[in-house]
C-alpha cells in the first residue's frame, strides 16, 4: 500500500495529526507494515509493540505544534512543542525514515518540559543519567 503523502514531513504531519485526534485507522495507514519506533525509553520496537505500548498515550495528548520540520532524503526531522490533557508542556525532536509515503522507522529525542527548568542563562547540574 503506497500513501498519497507527497514528501516524508507530509507523512509525519499526517501521523501527529492522527496522534494528536486518537485516530486510530488513520495512524494504522500511515505506519509501514515493518515499522519501528525507538526512543530513551524504548529500542526498535515492532508495530504491534508499538501499538501495545505506545499508541495509549495518544489520550493524553491535546496537540503537537510543528517549530521546525526538514525533509533529508527519505527522512523527516521534525521539532515540535506537544501538549497534554493535565496541561504540562515539552518539546521534542524525532526523525522518521518514510518509505512509499509510510513511516518506516522513528526515532524520538525528548526534549524539556515548558518552560524550561532551568532558568536562562544557566546550568543544572545532573548524575548523567540518560545523558552523555
Amino acid at each position: 500500500m503506497t500513501s498519497t503523502h507527497s514528501t516524508p514531513t507530509a507523512a509525519v504531519r499526517a501521523a501527529l495529526q492522527a496522534y494528536q485526534d486518537k485516530d486510530r485507522e488513520a495512524i494504522e495507514r500511515l505506519l509501514h507494515p515493518d515499522y519501528r519506533f525507538t526512543s530513551p525509553l524504548d529500542n526498535q520496537l515492532d508495530r504491534k509493540s508499538y501499538f501495545d505500548i505506545c499508541w495509549p498515550n495518544a489520550g493524553m495528548m491535546v496537540r503537537f505544534d510543528i517549530v521546525h520540520a526538514a525533509d533529508i532524503e527519505d527522512r523527516a526531522v521534525v521539532i515540535y512543542e506537544g501538549r497534554t490533557r493535565a496541561g504540562q508542556a515539552f518539546r521534542n525532536c524525532e526523525m522518521h525514515r518514510v518509505q512509499d509515503g509510510r513511516i518506516l522507522e522513528t526515532e524520538v529525542y525528548f526534549g524539556w518540559n515548558l518552560p524550561h527548568a532551568v532558568p536562562l542563562g544557566e546550568h543544572r547540574a545532573n548524575d548523567g543519567a540518560g545523558h552523555a
